[in-house]
Protein backbone atom coordinates (compact mmCIF):
# COMPACT_ATOMS: atom_id res chain seq x y z
CA UNK A 1 0.00 0.00 0.00
CA UNK A 2 1.37 3.07 -0.77
CA UNK A 3 0.85 6.61 1.49
CA UNK A 4 0.85 10.17 1.19
CA UNK A 5 1.21 11.99 4.30
CA UNK A 6 0.31 15.64 3.82
CA UNK A 7 1.25 18.49 6.52
CA UNK A 8 3.41 17.69 9.78
CA UNK A 9 6.28 18.88 11.00
CA UNK A 10 9.66 18.83 9.51
CA UNK A 11 11.42 17.13 12.22
CA UNK A 12 9.10 14.33 12.05
CA UNK A 13 9.78 12.87 8.47
CA UNK A 14 11.84 10.14 9.78
CA UNK A 15 9.47 9.01 11.85
CA UNK A 16 6.32 9.36 9.81
CA UNK A 17 8.40 7.23 7.45
CA UNK A 18 9.76 5.17 9.69
CA UNK A 19 5.59 4.15 11.15
CA UNK A 20 4.72 3.53 7.41
CA UNK A 21 7.20 1.13 6.94
CA UNK A 22 6.38 -0.56 9.90
CA UNK A 23 3.01 -1.28 8.21
CA UNK A 24 4.33 -2.25 5.23
CA UNK A 25 3.46 1.28 3.26
CA UNK A 26 5.25 2.80 0.89
CA UNK A 27 5.47 6.49 1.77
CA UNK A 28 5.74 10.22 0.55
CA UNK A 29 5.87 12.94 3.17
CA UNK A 30 4.73 16.46 1.72
CA UNK A 31 5.30 19.10 4.89
CA UNK A 32 5.86 21.75 2.35
CA UNK A 33 4.32 22.38 -0.88
CA UNK A 34 6.59 21.71 -3.64
CA UNK A 35 6.23 23.21 -6.89
CA UNK A 36 4.20 20.53 -8.86
CA UNK A 37 2.56 19.08 -5.67
CA UNK A 38 -0.33 17.68 -7.49
CA UNK A 39 1.74 15.19 -10.09
CA UNK A 40 3.75 14.09 -7.42
CA UNK A 41 0.98 12.37 -5.53
CA UNK A 42 0.84 10.06 -8.08
CA UNK A 43 -1.16 6.39 -7.71
CA UNK A 44 -1.69 6.60 -4.25
CA UNK A 45 -3.64 4.20 -2.01
CA UNK A 46 -4.37 6.32 1.30
CA UNK A 47 -3.47 10.15 1.67
CA UNK A 48 -3.52 11.40 5.42
CA UNK A 49 -3.84 15.17 5.29
CA UNK A 50 -2.54 16.40 9.26
CA UNK A 51 -4.80 19.31 9.26
CA UNK A 52 -3.28 21.67 12.21
CA UNK A 53 -0.19 21.70 10.19
CA UNK A 54 -0.75 21.70 6.36
CA UNK A 55 -2.17 24.73 3.84
CA UNK A 56 -5.63 25.45 2.47
CA UNK A 57 -3.38 25.14 -0.22
CA UNK A 58 -2.23 21.86 0.00
CA UNK A 59 -5.00 20.02 1.22
CA UNK A 60 -7.35 21.63 -1.84
CA UNK A 61 -4.72 20.09 -3.95
CA UNK A 62 -4.63 16.86 -2.08
CA UNK A 63 -8.24 16.85 -1.92
CA UNK A 64 -8.85 17.84 -6.02
CA UNK A 65 -6.34 14.96 -6.59
CA UNK A 66 -8.10 12.09 -4.47
CA UNK A 67 -11.12 12.69 -6.02
CA UNK A 68 -9.76 13.01 -9.52
CA UNK A 69 -8.06 8.95 -8.85
CA UNK A 70 -10.55 8.03 -6.25
CA UNK A 71 -7.95 7.83 -3.61
CA UNK A 72 -8.94 7.71 0.05
CA UNK A 73 -8.70 10.67 2.63
CA UNK A 74 -8.16 10.48 6.49
CA UNK A 75 -8.18 13.59 8.54
CA UNK A 76 -6.24 14.13 11.50
CA UNK A 77 -5.93 17.51 13.63
CA UNK A 78 -2.75 16.26 15.48
CA UNK A 79 -0.18 15.47 13.26
CA UNK A 80 1.72 13.23 16.37
CA UNK A 81 3.01 9.60 15.41
CA UNK A 82 0.28 8.26 17.62
CA UNK A 83 -2.31 10.05 15.22
CA UNK A 84 -0.52 8.52 12.43
CA UNK A 85 -0.09 4.83 14.07
CA UNK A 86 -3.72 4.99 14.78
CA UNK A 87 -5.15 6.20 11.39
CA UNK A 88 -2.30 3.30 9.50
CA UNK A 89 -3.60 0.97 12.25
CA UNK A 90 -6.92 1.12 11.02
CA UNK A 91 -6.14 1.29 6.84
CA UNK A 92 -3.28 -1.26 6.68
CA UNK A 93 -2.78 -4.42 7.86
CA UNK A 94 0.05 -4.30 10.45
Amino acid sequence: MSVVIVGGHDRMVRQYMDICKKYNCKSKVFTQMPGNFRSQIGQADLIVLFTSTVSHIMVAGAVQEAERNQITIARSHSSSSSALNKILSSYCQA
